[in-house]
């Protein structure tokens, strides 16, 4: 049985209503530290909302949420979210864009130089580190992406949301970001949870699937992600 104390994600009888129409939830899901996890299902079901919900962008109707034993009551630097539009500042530079998520941790103020540091390292990381000064409309689209993706990861968060950050890449660039995503995520030891209606995607980033499906929408499938398990998470969607 899995201890509580390495659990880093859990839902507990989390709903949130939309409308008179559509709902979410009971969703009861619990994700351990370090796991990465893929949530699929139809256009609707609740996917994004369920990541929003985790940030703290959103109030749970009823139930909650707790990271690292922590309830969410808010955004927390505990928890940051990369969304599929990159919302770079087209004013600022890229490791200005960076270095806002250190502003908003106050290391930017208190340690500028560990800020700076912290900036470069990972500009280097994502293959950006010659455009530091560039500008937001100087760089292509995959670029953003990664601008995006070294924001999100510059407080250092325990857990990194993703909310379909490929969709809107060529299959080249999204497969290098990919794999950015999970060289660097590993790295940090964060725990990952992915919204992507790409099996492809959840193939090459997680180790387990959460499938959504039905209205309201609930956990119609959860399982192990592999070459193996493809067929199946295939037919789990077809069956949501």
């Amino acid at each position: 049985m899995q201890r509580m104390s390495e659990v880093e994600i859990d839902i507990r009888q989390l709903s949130y209503r939309f409308d008179a129409n559509r709902a979410l939830g009971p969703v009861n899901v619990q994700i351990r530290r370090g796991e990465r996890v893929a949530a699929l299902g139809a256009s609707g079901v609740g996917k994004s909302t369920l990541l929003a919900l985790v940030a703290g962008l959103k109030s749970p109707t009823s139930g909650e949420i707790f990271i690292g034993g922590a309830p969410v009551r808010g955004p927390s630097a505990r928890a940051t979210l990369m969304l599929q539009r990159p919302a770079l500042l087209p004013w600022a530079s890229v490791s200005e864009n960076v270095a806002l998520g250190l502003r908003f941790n106050g290391l930017a103020r208190s340690e500028p130089q560990r800020a700076q540091a912290r900036v470069a390292d990972l500009l280097a990381a994502v293959g950006l580190a010659d455009r530091a000064d560039a500008l937001p409309h100087e760089l292509s689209g995959g670029q953003q992406q990664r601008v995006a993706l070294a924001r999100a990861l510059a407080p250092q968060p325990e857990v990194l949301l993703l909310d379909e950050p490929f969709s809107a890449l060529d299959i080249p660039t999204r497969e290098a970001l990919r794999a950015d995503v999970s060289r660097i995520a590993q790295k940090q030891g964060a725990t990952l949870v992915l919204v992507t209606h790409d099996i492809a995607d959840a193939v090459a980033l997680c180790d387990r699937a959460i499938v959504l499906g039905g209205n309201p929408g609930r956990v119609t499938a959860d399982m192990g992600v592999g070459d193996e398990g493809v067929e199946y998470l295939t037919e789990a969607l077809r069956a949501a």
